[in-house]
């Protein structure tokens, strides 16, 4: 029983499944590359207002993941004026400008970063998939721990 176990767990992704897998995440990555300011939230659009500031409510291609907004967040910093994005919401960049002049000057300033942010993203990603790829060839390998432990069982005679 334990044996099979051993087996049945060496086995958990089948050669289709695991290209499933590698479609869907090439297909996340597709979803990253294409994260870029189409327009303002139609809800909150720019307004004149007493304050000396005007608010911008950039949206997003489509909703981005909460990672990635923590990234962008954190590439933003040093924008000035600030900027942000709520992670959990993840669709609207929330900024502001003093003078009307500047939106179109702040906006290729976002812009920038939402390209830099993606690059990287998409980098992590690829370093990470590396990763795990290279400790799957090591242990799931012909030659790694599971494929000795396979050939071990197969090699296993219960006939005597």
């Amino acid at each position: 029983m334990y044996v099979h176990s051993l087996l049945q767990r060496s086995t958990l992704l089948s050669p289709h499944e695991d290209l499933v897998c590698n479609y869907q995440e090439q297909a996340s990555l597709e979803d990253i590359r294409d994260i870029k300011i189409v327009g303002i939230d139609e809800k909150r659009p720019p307004r004149i207002r007493k304050e000396p500031y005007i608010d911008l409510f950039f949206r997003l291609s489509h909703q981005a993941p909460k990672k990635w907004c923590q990234d962008f967040n954190k590439l933003a910093k040093d924008l000035v004026p600030p900027v942000k994005i709520d992670d959990n919401e993840g669709v609207f960049i929330d900024a502001y400008v003093r003078d009307m002049d500047n939106i179109a000057m702040h906006l290729d300033k976002i812009k920038r970063k939402i390209v830099l942010c993606n690059e990287q993203f998409i980098e992590e990603i690829r370093q990470r998939e590396s990763a795990e790829l290279a400790r799957n060839v090591l242990l799931f390998g012909e030659e790694g721990e599971q494929g000795k432990l396979n050939k071990i069982i197969a090699a296993l005679r219960f006939d005597d």
